[in-house]
């Protein structure tokens, strides 16, 4: 596997936005805080990063309101707008950059889903993305009344399942289906549109598919597991992985595993593109950047938040305690499992690993707050630095094909991509390492890929990109 990240390398970085709504590293209380719900802001962002040439917008999912010890978690709780209805109203007002639907596989139907996410890919010219996730707890359940109907271990069968079922539907159309012109006696050719039939475990589903393919084809595959089982999903069905691995030597490691797993799953080494999620916080100076951080986590982790943090571990509550004083000295609950509270503080194992939290807190000398602000940041760090030593960072991942781009998560919006876009994009374009134009009029040709893997074998070699020989 060794250098087989080098492969995917082409020495450009892209940029995406993650807008996930309101949350413990969304910056909420300061006045230059605008609605998480107001189309303004989903206009705000998504232009922005349309002006600095990012490749897409990309929303988050919240099928159920955030709860706190069986409480709606009031810190920092909204309501998410269906992603759908804001990419179709984005679509009408944006020209270039994708627009990414997070959207379950397991509250879902392939055949509503597939014609949905097909109407906003036509009427986007080409722009539509699916991110793919599971869920299979019954606290989301529900909302759907099928609380614990899928068993973990089945929840990417399922997807597998509904995945095939959906690309089978984009491809039901044949190619020329539609008259190309008004001379042609009919407007769809006989025989055009092939039935879906799937019936299995997962799903029993006869449909027709409603929509002819737009200019990309099938709408791009996103996908963020991070389990093997979610990586080996992910080379067989995704065109990008939204990672979790963004230090760069890490992510070099991720490289390696991923085209390691996709060249086993029969697709060239640099197939699948990968943009770790990511938080940056900049300024002119390395001392600027240094206090603006400081200053964007003090207001991420406030008092209220810090305790509510390591409430939902311990299980009880905890205001007792001063938030910038010591960890809690009493063991967590263990006979109470919860989904709000976090998988690794069920059962046993919750003391060993609150005892290693205050060992840790005592170490570095950290607060309730100092440590709970160390370990929720998004992804580490985050990028923190002058524009010109970050552009250089990302000019030394983009040489290195660590990573083919960042999904980054503003910490304040809608202006949380200004300084992104007006100082470190032309820093970047001037290493020669971003775009300084669309490649494309689509999401496909603008992520640099190929086909979807369904279609390959009706296009001829020109239709696929030139990077079909790193395979």
């Amino acid at each position: 596997m060794t250098n087989h990240h080098r492969i995917a390398g082409n020495g450009q970085i892209q940029f995406g936005v993650f807008f996930q709504g309101v949350n413990h590293t969304t910056v909420w209380k300061d006045a230059h805080s605008g609605s998480q719900t107001d189309f303004e802001s989903f206009r705000r962002v998504a232009q922005t990063a349309e002006r600095g040439l990012f490749s897409a917008f990309f929303l988050g999912e919240g099928l159920r309101l955030r709860e706190h010890l069986g409480k709606i978690h009031d810190l920092d709780v909204v309501g998410r707008p269906d992603a759908q209805t804001a990419l179709a109203a984005l679509a009408a007002i944006t020209t270039n950059i994708g627009l990414v639907a997070t959207q379950n596989t397991t509250y879902n139907d392939p055949a509503d889903l597939a014609h949905r996410l097909a109407s906003l890919d036509l009427l986007s010219g080409g722009r539509a993305a699916w991110n793919i996730v599971t869920t299979d707890n019954a606290w989301t359940g529900a909302n759907f009344r099928r609380g614990g109907f899928l068993k973990h271990e089945d929840r990417y069968v399922r997807a597998e399942a509904f995945v095939q079922t959906a690309k089978a539907i984009w491809d039901s159309w044949a190619d020329g289906a539609i008259a190309g012109s008004r001379n042609d006696p009919r407007w769809l050719r006989e025989d055009a549109i092939n039935a879906v039939k799937r019936q299995d475990e997962s799903f029993d589903v006869e449909v027709t598919g409603r929509l002819p393919r737009s200019s990309q084809q099938h709408p791009v595959l996103f996908q963020a597991g991070d389990s093997p089982d979610g990586r080996d999903f992910a080379v067989r069905n995704a065109d990008v992985i939204f990672s979790a691995h963004p230090e760069l030597e890490d992510a070099k490691k991720f490289r390696d595993d991923i085209v390691a797993r996709t060249l086993k799953a029969g697709r060239p080494a640099d197939d699948v593109k990968i943009f770790p999620g990511q938080e940056f916080i900049l300024g002119a100076t390395p001392a600027e950047a240094e206090e603006k951080h400081q200053w964007v986590r003090s207001l991420q982790v406030g008092p209220e938040t810090a305790i509510a943090y390591l409430e939902q571990f311990w299980g009880r509550t905890l205001t007792e305690y001063d938030p910038d004083g010591p960890l809690p000295d009493i063991d967590p609950v263990v006979d109470v499992t919860n989904p709000t509270r976090g998988n690794a503080f069920h059962g046993k194992s919750a003391k060993d690993l609150a005892a290693q939290w205050r060992a840790d807190a005592k170490e570095n000398g950290h607060s309730i707050r100092q440590f709970v602000a160390a370990r929720s940041r998004l992804n580490g760090r985050g990028l923190v630095g002058s524009y010109d030593d970050i552009a250089d960072k990302l000019a030394e991942y983009a040489h290195a094909g660590a990573v083919d781009g960042f999904n980054i998560t503003p910490w304040i919006v809608p202006g949380g991509l200004d300084d992104i876009v007006n100082e470190l994009v032309p820093r970047l374009q001037d290493r020669g390492v971003y775009r300084t134009e669309y490649e494309g009029t689509n999401l496909r040709e603008n992520l640099g890929l190929r086909a979807p893997l369904t279609r390959r074998g009706s296009l001829t070699s020109t239709q696929l990109t030139e990077s079909e020989e790193v395979a």
